[in-house]
């Protein structure tokens, strides 16, 4: 079981920043891929951003040069959100997927709410 806290939202105007942190109960290096997703009002949750345990990155095209996922040490996700608008507004999860195959199993944190306003 892997058990997940965000943290670091909140409201910001349009071109500001913000950085959400990721706490992890396990050593996040055991972890296949660390992701942050996010949930705007009536849409689907979609994938932000996310590191693998060999440190490659990966983002959507809409945060892309704005946005740097990162890790500090064994247990802690950041992501490092910088030119904020107001599309980058919803409910922010961490996520940590592990692969066992042929299964997947997904661990979710509670979210962290930002808002960005123009």
């Amino acid at each position: 079981q892997v058990q997940l806290v965000e943290s670091g939202g909140g409201l910001v105007q349009a071109g500001g920043s913000l950085r959400l942190s990721c706490a992890a109960s396990v050593n996040i290096f055991s972890i296949d891929i660390m992701g942050w997703y996010r949930q705007a009002p009536g849409k689907q949750r979609e994938l932000v951003a996310a590191i693998t345990s060999g440190g490659t990155k990966n983002y959507d095209d809409s945060v892309k040069g704005r946005f740097t996922i990162s890790r500090d040490n064994a247990k802690t996700v950041f992501l490092q959100m910088n030119g904020l608008k107001p599309e980058d507004t919803g409910v922010y999860y961490c996520n940590a997927k592990r692969v066992v195959p042929p299964n997947t199993y997904d661990y979710w944190g509670q979210g962290t709410q930002v808002t960005v306003s123009s």
